[in-house]
Order: structure tokens, then C-alpha cells, then sequence
């Protein structure tokens, strides 16, 4: 289990992810047409030749699933009771094709569970950045962690 328990943490943990994940035009195409969103800017070359980006934008929400996806490995693999909620979601830089994605996460705050002692809720704040080591998407989520097994 790759995962961390509640009690392994402390606030301001910081992890550098690993895996490294290259958007691919398949990704952005899958993604796009899997939850049913027709915007141009994603699907037609021509209509975002003619936008401001130039190119085809990432779909924003693959954005930021692959963004939690990269973290899990190393903060609730085996550990997550539930995710509880995301919260703050930014973008302030746009994701094209061939931009390779990394990710960072901080723990921002940690809380026992009222209604489960067996567990407690982590506050993870989640970055990711491309190849150039700009912010292109920031969240904070919130998850309910096993504590370790007694």
C-alpha cells in the first residue's frame, strides 16, 4: 500500500510526485466526448486556431482529474475512506496537447472525524504544474483517511 495513514501526517508535509504524465490529443478527445462536452475549443482544430489560444485547450476537468490522479499513488492508495469534497479549484494557465504534467501536494490541514474514530479528515492541497513549471491547476481536497490499524 503506497497510501499514508491519517497519523502519518503533519501539516505542511510536502510530496514532489513522480509520475509524470504527457496529455496526449487521445486523452483530450476521450475525455471531452466521455462527459458529453461539445466545446469547440476542445474538438475543433479550426475554432481554436481562430481563439485567442492558437491551438486546442485541454479539457479543464481532465485537467484537474489528472491532477488528483497523479497524487493518489502517494497520499490515499489504500488509505481514502472517501473523498469528501474539493474545493478552491484555479487554473491560471492553460494545458495543450504534448504539455507534460507533474504535481505536488501539501498537506494544508488535518482534523480528527467525529464519527469515526477509525479515521480522520487529511486537507490536501494539490498542484500541478507543465514543463515549464507553471500552475496550471490548484485544488484543495479533503478526505476521510483510515487511521492505522491498532
Amino acid at each position: 500500500m503506497a497510501g499514508r495513514y491519517f497519523d502519518d501526517w503533519t501539516i505542511g508535509d510536502r510530496i514532489a510526485h513522480e509520475l509524470r504524465r504527457t496529455v496526449t490529443e487521445t486523452d483530450n478527445l476521450m475525455f471531452t466526448l466521455m462527459t458529453h462536452n461539445p466545446q469547440p475549443l476542445h474538438l475543433d482544430v479550426e475554432a481554436a486556431k481562430a481563439s485567442e489560444f492558437g491551438q486546442i485547450l485541454v479539457n479543464g476537468t481532465f485537467t484537474f482529474s489528472l491532477m488528483v490522479g497523479l497524487s493518489v499513488g502517494d497520499t490515499t492508495l489504500g488509505t481514502l475512506v472517501a473523498n469528501l469534497g474539493y474545493d478552491k479549484v484555479v487554473m491560471p494557465k492553460p494545458v495543450f496537447i504534448g504539455d507534460t504534467m507533474r504535481a505536488e501536494s501539501e498537506i494544508a490541514d488535518l482534523r480528527e472525524s467525529r464519527s469515526r474514530p477509525t479515521a480522520g479528515i487529511v486537507t490536501f492541497r494539490h498542484e500541478l504544474f507543465n514543463q515549464r513549471g507553471e500552475l496550471v491547476c490548484q485544488c484543495l481536497r479533503s478526505a476521510l483517511v483510515s487511521r492505522r490499524p491498532q
